[in-house]
């Protein structure tokens, strides 16, 4: 029987796997030195506030049940899908990390000898990252009834995405040129290209 409790402690496994995932390859990749390194302001006000939106509010509301004002009926149907895709973005969090191997960063920086990944699941998607964390907003506006805890992952998330991914692609370009350019022509950005 799904109940409140056991969305949010859903919510909580969610962002411990995550967090599991990415220790091992966060630690292997700061072994490769990095050769570029985009982290000022800018990039630094976009990450807080993803992580914000992401993490900080849902875990005040799991502790503590602010902003009750904001809560919304619990949907037991919404709170199983919300499992489901909450599963998925682990899943698209372990395959890009597997994929990405030394080249991962949290933030925009090239290590040397920085590599364009194209297989495994960036054969057919640029930015499978963001895909995974898409999907950790929208399970998270599933599992937490509340219009504030629920919806800020997509708000917060989304900030860093459409403020980032332009830049990002930039540096890409910069980097591998022509090359870059072939996989964006034949590969989609957070969802597979059709056709």
């Amino acid at each position: 029987m799904m109940t409140p409790m056991i969305a949010k402690i859903a919510w909580l496994l969610m962002a411990g796997g995550w967090y599991g995932l990415r220790i091992p390859h966060e630690r292997r990749s700061k072994k490769t030195p990095v050769a570029f390194n985009a982290l000022d302001r800018r990039e630094k006000t976009r990450l807080i506030v993803s992580l914000t939106g992401l993490g900080l509010i849902p875990l005040v509301y799991i502790a503590t049940g602010f902003p009750r004002a904001l809560g919304r009926p619990f949907v037991p149907e919404l709170a199983w899908l919300g499992i489901g895709v909450a599963a998925a973005a682990l899943v698209m969090f372990h395959l890009t990390h597997e994929a990405l191997g030394r080249n991962w960063s949290v933030s925009l920086q090239m290590r040397e000898n920085h590599k364009l990944i194209s297989h495994g699941v960036y054969a057919r998607i640029r930015h499978p990252m963001y895909t995974a964390f898409w999907l950790w907003g929208l399970a998270q506006a599933l599992l937490l009834p509340n219009w504030l805890a629920g919806f800020s992952g997509l708000i917060g998330f989304g900030t860093l995405y459409f403020l980032r991914v332009g830049p990002e692609e930039e540096m890409m370009i910069a980097r591998f040129g022509q090359e870059y350019r072939d996989y964006m022509a034949r590969t989609g950005r957070i969802l597979p290209k059709l056709g």
